[in-house]
């Protein structure tokens, strides 16, 4: 079974962190509508969905992805960059406990879960405003002896490395080169975004779909074309929260 793990939107949203991006006034009620259909969409792909409540007196709550790095063996509980977020962490560590053994990112390292983009045993972990060289080397260590692989990118102009770069299977990235160093993906083919689209490198592969946010389709048609089933969402009020399609779930499968 493959459980998606979500959060419901805190009421003071509004309140969120922001790096990248204007501060505009975002539609509560929207947003929770638009993060409901996410969540159908996830369960319509067959996901057991699972929305936490544990975190609603944080802005960015919602963001759940920051918090931990899952993979078969073990849950890794991060150390978000932004200080206002660590206290995030405890409570996905409870919930995340009861599928898997729990390993923890120590001072002084920083670590985003959107920071960290893996393609079977290859992590590769960016170096971005919120996850310092402590933080790579901390997962880099943790991962390694388990048999995965962890190379270290470079994150220029956007929040973190699945901003930039997303894989939409093992093979393939969807990419928007200027915000990354490419030097560590030569093995992947690399599908760029639209030119016109610059945030449009997000994208979330789920059960035979690539779900792309609603309101790029030039990049969506491109991707379509190669062959992929592309599911467009909409996501306009979170994306105000510089949030994207993977940030808003941690995704994976049981191991029962």
């Amino acid at each position: 079974m493959t459980i998606a793990l979500t959060h419901i939107v805190p009421a003071s949203i509004n309140e969120c962190q922001l790096t990248h991006r204007e501060r505009q006034p975002i539609d509560l009620d929207l947003a929770v509508k638009q993060h409901a259909a996410y969540c159908g969409t996830l369960r319509s792909r067959g996901l057991q969905v699972i929305e936490l409540d544990v975190n609603r007196d944080y802005p960015d709550g919602l963001f759940i992805e920051d918090t931990a790095v899952v993979v078969d063996e073990l849950a890794v509980m991060t150390r978000p960059g932004a200080e206002s977020r660590r206290g995030e962490v405890p409570g996905i560590q409870a919930e995340l406990a009861r599928y898997r053994e729990v390993a923890s990112i120590e001072a002084p390292a920083t670590l985003d879960g959107g920071d960290v983009l893996i393609t079977g045993k290859r992590v590769f972990v960016g170096l971005s405003s919120r996850t310092n060289r402590f933080g790579a080397m901390a997962l880099k260590d943790i991962l390694e002896p388990l048999g995965y692989r962890v190379v270290i990118v470079r994150v220029r102009g956007v929040l973190h490395l699945k901003s930039a770069v997303t894989a939409i299977d093992d093979a393939t990235l969807l990419a928007n080169p200027h915000f990354f160093d490419t030097s560590p993906f030569a093995n992947f083919r690399l599908v760029s975004v639209d030119t016109s689209e610059p945030f449009a490198a997000n994208a979330l592969p789920v059960s035979g779909a690539v779900l792309l946010a609603d309101g790029y389709p030039n990049t969506a048609e491109k991707v379509a074309k190669l062959g992929y089933h592309v599911q467009l969402v909409d996501i306009r009020e979170l994306q105000k929260a510089e949030g994207g399609l993977t940030c808003s779930s941690i995704i994976f499968r049981t191991n029962t």
